[in-house]
């Protein structure tokens, strides 16, 4: 009762702190808005990159839904902050090719200087660290994604000392939300990352997580994904700008 008070009372804080800025104009939004491309064709990729650069805070590009990623092609199309992925296929990935290639391509963006790269925690270690090393500029996204459940608090802190440790420039930590408590144990987690001053972007997937798109920028999340349009979403719960917006309007 005491964790779920203190919960509440936090949150109220900061909607109001949010609605504050609001009304003064200088947020237009209570959080970071990072729009998902995630397209076949380069040709509809450009497209979509186009729309985003105009609409969004951040880009993903995911290079495991291209057919043929092409990313020195497309790099140069992102006005925005640029997210690379190449999704591992145990995390719900698309890429066809070998653990080698896949991470490949993920070097070839630190190479064309993305701003950001999401590398999973459960790639082969030798990959990760070999990614953190060089490094250099792009931030590194270690993320952390379980299409199944939402584990312990308990468990789930000891994923993101693990990220932590390696020197994460952001965690990323994505559960199913089973139950409407597991939004919480996912936000509790947030507030755990920020007392450690580690940057982190935690939400529940599915239907019963949604919420928790919502609220995540608000407990100091970094960001939270959108599709571009209605019939663009890649994840379970994932909402797309338009809704978010809205949403968002209704809210503040």
């Amino acid at each position: 009762m005491i964790v779920k008070s203190w919960f509440t009372a936090k949150l109220r804080a900061d909607i109001l702190e949010k609605k504050l800025k609001k009304l003064s104009g200088k947020d237009k939004y209570p959080g970071k808005i990072c729009i998902v491309v995630a397209e076949q064709s380069v040709v509809r990729a450009c497209r979509a990159l186009d729309r985003a650069n105009q609409l969004a805070d951040l880009v993903e590009l995911r290079l495991d839904y291209l057919s043929r990623p092409k990313l020195a092609e497309l790099r140069p199309r992102v006005k925005k902050p640029l997210i690379v992925t190449n999704r591992l296929s145990q995390e719900g990935g698309k890429f066809k090719g070998n653990e080698e290639e896949r991470i490949g391509f993920l070097k070839s963006a630190l190479e064309l200087k993305a701003s950001f790269i999401d590398v999973e925690l459960a790639s082969p270690p030798q990959y990760v660290d070999e990614l953190l090393r060089n490094r250099n500029r792009v931030k590194i996204i270690l993320s952390f994604h379980n299409f199944k459940k939402t584990s312990s608090f308990k468990e789930l802190q000891s994923l993101l000392d693990q990220m932590i440790e390696l020197h994460a420039d952001v965690a990323k930590i994505v559960t199913l939300a089973r139950s409407w408590l597991d939004n919480l144990t996912i936000l509790n987690l947030i507030l755990y990352a920020r007392a450690r001053n580690q940057k982190i972007v935690a939400f529940c997937l599915g239907e019963k997580g949604k919420i928790s798109r919502l609220l995540s920028p608000l407990m100091g999340s970094e960001w939270t994904y959108v599709a571009w349009a209605d019939n663009k979403k890649v994840a379970p719960g994932q909402w797309s700008l338009r809704e978010l917006q809205e949403i968002w309007r209704r809210l503040i």
